[in-house]
């Protein structure tokens, strides 16, 4: 088992009308010595936008300037009701937040883009956007794909594709990231974000199975998975800090889950955590606006420790740390190829 050492609630909601019902799901990059955190606030009526706050990375678990008002706001119908859960990545010297783009009833991932990561320029939703019955008829009935594909989108309103989130750097000239149709984790590629485009998921969602990074493969993680921070490159892989969801007499359960995809080839599993690295276990993680969650989003690497900011309960920031190379040589005893 790796050593998982917790630190606590790192920010908490202030009695602000953007963020008077939480803070949480942080996204964040560490540059120059400093942790800048894009955080999900959520004023009444869960209405969420984006906050801002930095840590010195000598001191990765204290605030030492935090804005009084969101850096991103809602701006367009497809995100009327809120900003979510934002990660963040910097490529070719331009940042990328992608977030969940939610308007009441749909949420799609959507990505904005920045030149000095505080002036962010809206580009749209780039995952598909397509109805259950259609996503339903795309599908080619494969006895290797989950069934819960089928099962967990079979409703007519559109399906839900959130957690995008963007790896560093190109790899072979493209842009990757990951995202997240139930049950599992997929992947996708193109040379720049207008490729996105629709007749791009069509042909991607009649071969979806070419794509499926991670599935539900152990208990904690057996009701679904999704993304959690960006891919961080190692010489060992690319590691993923990802959560998984299990079902429990008192509801469902998030908990940090880890593993590595392949350096070339990232939308190859190598290895996975056939355990949770860390899980709900404190007041603070078991009881809040959703009890029993641990949702890990954004990660700052300080020489061989691995800070992890974590969404507590739906209701406040936490970090937790663990040691890059011993989590590494345990994901290397647990081989998944």
């Amino acid at each position: 088992m790796v050593a998982v050492n917790k630190h606590g609630i790192v920010l908490e909601k202030r009695n602000l009308d953007f963020e008077i019902e939480g803070v949480l799901n942080p996204a964040v990059i560490l540059e120059d010595g400093q942790i800048h955190m894009y955080y999900r606030a959520v004023a009444k009526g869960n209405r969420s936008t984006i906050g801002y706050c930095r840590f010195d990375a000598n001191d990765p678990l204290t605030v030492v300037e935090r804005y009084d008002q969101p850096l991103v706001d809602s701006e367009y119908e497809y995100e009327s009701h809120g900003v979510e859960d934002p990660r963040i990545v910097k490529i070719d010297d331009v940042y990328y937040i992608s977030y969940c783009a939610y308007d009441g009833t749909n949420a799609f991932g959507a990505v904005a883009t920045s030149t000095d990561g505080k002036k962010f320029s809206k580009r749209g939703i780039i995952v598909p956007q397509v109805r259950g019955d259609k996503f339903r008829e795309w599908l080619h009935f494969n006895g290797n794909i989950n069934l819960k594909y089928y099962r967990l989108n079979m409703d007519n309103n559109y399906v839900w594709d959130k957690n995008v989130i963007f790896f560093p750097r190109r790899i072979f000239g493209q842009l990757f990231f990951l995202h997240r149709i139930k049950p599992g984790i997929q992947i996708a590629c193109a040379n720049k974000l207008s490729e996105f485009n629709n007749d791009f998921w069509k042909d991607y969602i009649q071969n979806i199975e070419d794509y499926i990074v991670l599935d539900p493969k152990f208990e904690h993680e057996l009701s679904y998975i999704g993304n959690g921070a960006p891919p961080i490159e190692t010489d060992k892989g690319w590691l993923i800090i990802y959560h998984g969801v299990h079902d429990t007499v008192s509801g469902y359960m998030y908990t940090a889950c880890a593993a590595l995809l392949d350096l070339e080839n990232p939308g190859k599993e190598i290895a996975r955590l056939p355990y949770a690295l860390f899980k709900p276990e404190e007041d603070w993680e078991l009881q809040g606006y959703v009890n029993n969650v641990c949702f890990p989003s954004g990660t700052a690497l300080i020489n061989d420790t691995l800070y992890i900011y974590y969404g507590a309960a739906d209701e406040r920031i936490a970090c937790a740390s663990v040691s890059i190379s011993e989590l590494l040589e345990e994901l290397l005893n647990n081989i998944t190829i």
